[in-house]
């Protein structure tokens, strides 16, 4: 058993990289929050932690990978069982920043995620809930996009006469949708066709966390620097 890193071992090289992202990404923002007016730092500091705790989970997952050639699983949804309701939550406070948003708001949408997650989780580990896991995952899933894209929340987004807001949060928006649809196809090509190898779903389900965290936090980020200046 080796805990080196291989330059033939793709999907290692690419948790290492990613990794080293999320810290750089942690470090903007955190810096960051000092050029942004104070409505918009809680926002920009759940990015970077967004960033932090994925960062700390993919040095592990890393090392689970090499060492053993091994889907780190339960690392990885421990990552997301944290940082995708905070995640979720980023569309709240950004519409708290513009104006006063009801509280159902950030507890629908919370429980639109843990709902996706939990029931994702289950079906990754026990083969017997591999179906009803995807189905209630992706009810939880359009729970979500049900609130964004038609509940509440965008009916504030669209009433709050910000046109910075609103158009991050349109960019957020579009984030979730294409970015978050990986996870399922990764899913489905994994658990239900056997198409796609641990190795190419690892790879796979890593550039959507680059893509779903790093590049969600910018949109936040540039929304904040543009309404602040």
């Amino acid at each position: 058993m080796t805990t080196n890193l291989s330059a033939s071992d793709p999907v290692g090289m690419s948790f290492w990289l990613i990794s080293m992202a999320m810290v750089a990404a942690t470090v903007f923002f955190l810096i960051e929050r000092d050029r942004v007016s104070g409505k918009w730092k809680t926002s920009l500091t759940v990015a970077g932690l967004v960033t932090l705790i994925a960062a700390v989970h993919y040095f592990y997952m890393r090392d689970v990978w090499v060492a053993t050639g091994e889907t780190p699983t339960v690392y990885r949804y421990i990552d997301w069982l944290l940082t995708v309701p905070l995640l979720i939550i980023e569309f709240y406070l950004i519409l708290s920043a513009i104006t006063k948003v009801p509280v159902g708001v950030f507890w629908r949408l919370l429980a639109g995620s843990l709902i996706m997650l939990g029931a994702g989780f289950v079906g990754e580990v026990n083969p017997d809930y591999v179906v009803s896991g995807f189905v209630v995952g992706m009810l939880g899933w359009v729970w979500i996009m049900y609130e964004i894209f038609l509940g509440e929340a965008s009916k504030i987004n669209a009433a709050s006469g910000n046109a910075i807001a609103q158009k991050a949060y349109g960019a957020m928006r579009l984030l979730v949708t294409v970015g978050w649809a990986i996870y399922p196809i990764g899913y489905v090509l994994g658990y239900f066709t056997g198409s796609t190898d641990s190795a190419t779903l690892n790879l796979w389900y890593n550039v959507a966390d680059l893509w779903n965290k790093v590049a969600f936090g910018l949109v936040i980020w540039a929304a904040a620097v543009a309404d602040s200046e």
